[in-house]
């Protein structure tokens, strides 16, 4: 994967996340043993949002976590957005979502348009992950939030052994089984151990502009959730 240039791995990405999309949400739930759904209450939590807020959720796959801002926020202006189109139709069967397709590094916002921009396991997809973050800031109006959940390096424990069989022999064989796609979940810890960490995160968003940065980790280290605001 790291031999890719920036748009091949783009393709690569864009194709893969099209063949698992009729799987992907039952992988989440697998991996996680569930816990992703109670990690997007708390994405949506984060963003403080108001009755009325303009929210975008960027990456937002087959709209789990756009769902779950509408369900917190009736009346707020969700916009869920992707650069998979197979990912969105999956969800649009789900739910009648506002989607939009959009480029994370070339948003086809105005700026200043949102109160909080939010993502789940998007960044570390994205190939100029201080661009990514740049757009979300340009997008956002003043005093807007910024929340991202994503994968992390867990610290050295007494349990990243079991951790790392987990990641790089259980997963696959379970993505591969379900899917039909193992080369998929094989790029997930690859992304994973290739991508910045929690703190590292704090550091691209503070380049960017943002300040009240904040950062939660999650399931044994393995997954953060990083905020800020504009």
């Amino acid at each position: 994967m790291s031999l890719l240039t920036g748009n091949e791995r783009a393709a690569y990405v864009q194709n893969m996340f099209t063949r698992i999309a009729h799987r992907y949400d039952l992988m989440n739930r697998l991996m996680t043993g569930g816990q992703d759904i109670r990690w997007r209450k708390q994405v949506i939590k984060l963003a403080r949002m108001d009755v009325n807020a303009s929210l975008l959720d960027l990456g937002t796959g087959t709209g789990d976590l756009a769902r779950e801002a509408v369900l917190q926020f009736p009346q707020a202006k969700v916009t869920a957005a992707d650069f998979t189109l197979e990912m969105m139709r999956v969800g649009q069967k789900t739910s009648p979502l506002n989607f939009s397709s959009a480029d994370a590094l070339r948003l086809p916002f105005k700026d200043s348009t949102f109160d909080a921009v939010i993502s789940a396991f998007l960044m570390r997809n994205v190939i100029d992950l201080q661009k990514g973050i740049e757009e979300q800031f340009r997008v956002l109006k003043e005093g807007g939030r910024i929340v991202i959940l994503d994968t992390t390096h867990p610290k050295k424990n007494i349990l990243s052994p079991f951790i790392w069989i987990h990641m790089h022999f259980i997963i696959p064989a379970l993505g591969g089984l379900l899917t039909g796609v193992s080369e998929a979940y094989r790029y997930l810890p690859e992304t994973t151990e290739e991508f910045v960490n929690a703190e590292e995160m704090v550091a691209c968003m503070a380049l960017a502009g943002f300040k009240q940065i904040g950062f939660k980790r999650l399931m044994f280290g393995t997954i953060a959730i990083n905020w800020g605001e504009k």
